[in-house]
């Protein structure tokens, strides 16, 4: 029995350069093999590659796509230890938030990793994340979730976000501590790890334009929020506000788009702009007007956490208060508990 499966699902990871820029590039399980062959390959776990075709394009990423993933582990799940999956960077905290919220709880680790530089490259990142990827989904301390490896981080697939463009430590987990680290050791924190238990494989109804994202700004225009609001579709809205959560007046037209929003069975959920830190709506009393409105203090959710956890919920059928209760409520570890009123 292979010890790992690893699931190619693309990225740069697996290109090859081209006078036009780096492109998608074939024979990569010939490439893999050679390059863990050449890092130490004999001291990895054993594992069992599996290419998803077409390979996807990260940035074109949708989200019925998350479901194909579930119906590969689902199929290969019983015969593997651990799950090492490949992906473009651009969209990777998505996909570990996503399969964090569609999958539950897990009784095998699944990592994710990729690379900003692609394999066989030189000063490759691939070779270095690959090895504590593997190691971390084989690891018989290593954490039953979702995973984020990256740059000698494990990280919480749904607290992870790409952080930098260009450096080869592209993610972090800005509000929460890692998971491991690899030194000359790996160093796992058991501790907050989450409890293990049996997955969920059932895919999620995905549709288009049921959530959306508005990210406050000076100048933002009463009307352009309006008409996001009232459409018919929008059943969730991630809401991007200043500071500890509070949001521009409007000259108060904001609170009563979102006050006739939650009225429809909309669940809006409010986050901090901020790299770090959490909502707190009391704080002000611009972000107290917001809790009385119906909006969600999102506490310290990152953006592709709260995104992926509406669309995963609302495509296993969550509406209405049962979809506002389980935002606010810690799910998979993606947030802090709201302290009690």
């Amino acid at each position: 029995m292979s010890r790992l499966l690893i699931l190619y699902t693309g990225g740069t990871i697996g290109m090859r350069p081209s006078p036009a820029g780096y492109v998608p590039g074939d024979g990569f399980a010939e490439r893999l093999a050679t390059q863990l062959a050449a890092h130490g390959g004999q001291a990895l776990p054993a594992y069992r590659l599996v290419e998803m075709t077409p390979a996807i394009d990260s940035a074109n990423l949708e989200p019925e796509t998350w479901n194909r993933l579930v119906e590969v582990l689902a199929r290969h799940w019983a015969d593997h230890d651990g799950v090492v999956i490949l992906h473009g960077t651009d969209t990777l905290a998505y996909t570990a938030s996503a399969l964090s919220f569609m999958l539950g709880a897990l009784d095998k680790p699944v990592v994710l990793t990729g690379a900003q530089i692609p394999l066989g490259q030189p000063r490759s990142d691939a070779p270095g994340n690959l090895a504590l990827a593997m190691q971390s989904a084989a690891h018989p301390a290593a954490p039953r979730e979702v995973c984020l490896a990256f740059h000698d981080r494990l990280l919480r697939g749904n607290r992870a976000r790409k952080v930098d463009s260009l450096a080869l430590a592209a993610f972090d987990s800005p509000n929460a501590p890692w998971l491991g680290r690899a030194g000359i050791e790996l160093q796992l924190e058991t501790a907050s790890a989450l409890p293990a238990g049996r997955p969920d494989f059932k895919p999620a109804a995905f549709e288009s334009g049921r959530v959306a994202l508005l990210h406050c700004h000076p100048g933002l225009s009463h009307r352009l929020v309006a008409s996001l609001l009232e459409d018919p579709e929008l059943q969730g809205l991630v809401l991007l506000s200043y500071g500890a959560g509070n949001p521009p007046g409007l000259s108060g037209g904001l609170i009563a788009c979102l006050e006739r929003a939650t009225a429809r069975g909309m669940a809006i959920v409010n986050l901090t702009q901020c790299h770090r830190g959490s909502v707190r709506q009391g704080t002000y009393a611009s972000g107290a007007t917001l809790k009385d409105a119906g909006v969600i203090a999102g506490q310290d959710l990152t953006p592709e956490a709260a995104l992926t956890k509406l669309q995963v919920l609302l495509g296993r059928g969550l509406h209405g208060a049962a979809l506002r209760e389980a935002m606010a409520t810690p799910l998979r570890g993606e947030m802090t508990a709201p302290a009690a009123d």
